[in-house]
């Protein structure tokens, strides 16, 4: 008989132990709260994706 493998990883906000399953709906977050949490820390610029700016902060709409 073929088992699988489940994958284990852990959440990214607080560190719990997290499957790779139907038991777990908010992976990789351990619930809907870390998931918020980590939204949240997105939506106050917490977080950034280096590199440089995709359009000029000087620029406005009219200029496109």
């Amino acid at each position: 008989m073929a088992t699988t493998s489940t994958r284990k990883l852990n959440c990214p906000t607080c560190g719990n132990p997290v499957q790779w399953t139907d038991k777990f709906p908010y992976r990789p977050f351990c619930c809907k709260r870390c998931q918020l949490i980590d939204f949240g820390d997105w939506a106050a610029e917490k977080h950034s994706i280096p590199g440089e700016p995709a359009l000029n902060p000087e620029q406005n709409d009219s200029d496109l």
